[in-house]
């Protein structure tokens, strides 16, 4: 059984470029953080029409990514999802919206190819412009 990870990037550099700092001016000092290990890929159009609905929570190191075929306008709903979640509307890996949901009442909609969702608080450190991936 093979591992996802979801990874984020940031767009800012910390100022930090550590072991590779002769590497000149294109070095990418950017540092990568895991946002979550256990990741589910909703592919079907079941799976993103179900999406978090009826579950009770989602543990720490969640996220649950939908992929779509082009960059186009992706609406989320919070009906029967009892949970805040943080949700990333994603083109081309980069971020370009990001919204916290409130249980049952939260919607939101953005331009994208890829959508995740993860728990409340999880992607309180990415900005839009930044870099999320999913990672094998």
């Amino acid at each position: 059984m093979r591992s996802v990870r979801l990874v984020h990037r940031s767009a800012e550099s910390d100022g930090d470029a550590g072991p590779d700092a002769d590497a000149g001016p294109d070095a990418d000092d950017r540092k990568s953080t895991v946002l979550a290990d256990d990741v589910d890929v909703a592919r079907s159009t079941l799976e993103q029409g179900r999406g978090l609905m009826f579950r009770r929570a989602v543990p720490d190191g969640y996220a649950l990514v939908f992929p779509f075929e082009e960059a186009d306008a992706q609406w989320l709903h919070m009906l029967f999802v009892p949970f805040a979640i943080d949700a990333l509307w994603l083109v081309d890996g980069e971020v370009r919206k990001r919204k916290r949901l409130a249980p049952f009442v939260g919607l939101g909609r953005g331009r994208a190819d890829t959508v995740a969702e993860l728990p409340a608080g999880a992607a309180a450190d990415v900005a839009v412009g930044d870099e999320v991936r999913l990672v094998e």
